[in-house]
């Protein structure tokens, strides 16, 4: 079975900039950020997507995800927290992932 960027990620097969980890999630910077602070998070299990994902993990992660802004010191100022599901939603990597965009004032892109 091919692994996606993530399952290499996770398995230690890729490198990446760790922010965060625990036994279920991992934190850490995107190659292409579009904010001063660009993170991502995912959980080590393979979920699809925002879809897929089942309330007891979404939990779980909502804490992460709370950790690591506190980490990043921006859970005060500010972010945006933003998944994408599906081709149309704009989402590349069939492995749910959240964004943690801050450290600036954010301005809303156009969407198309």
């Amino acid at each position: 079975m091919v692994k996606n960027v993530f399952e290499k990620i996770v398995a230690g097969e890729i490198p990446c900039q760790k922010v965060l980890e625990n036994e279920a999630f991992l934190a850490f910077e995107d190659i292409n950020p579009k904010a001063p602070v660009h993170v991502l998070v995912i959980p080590k299990v393979g979920v699809k997507d925002f879809n897929a994902i089942t309330p007891e993990l979404m939990a779980n992660m909502s804490a992460f995800i709370l950790e690591v802004v506190a980490k990043l010191g921006i859970k005060e100022s500010g972010y945006r927290l933003i998944t994408n599901v599906g081709a149309d939603g704009g989402q590349e990597v069939p492995h749910l992932h959240f964004h943690i965009l801050g450290g600036a004032k954010l301005t809303w892109p156009k969407l198309f």
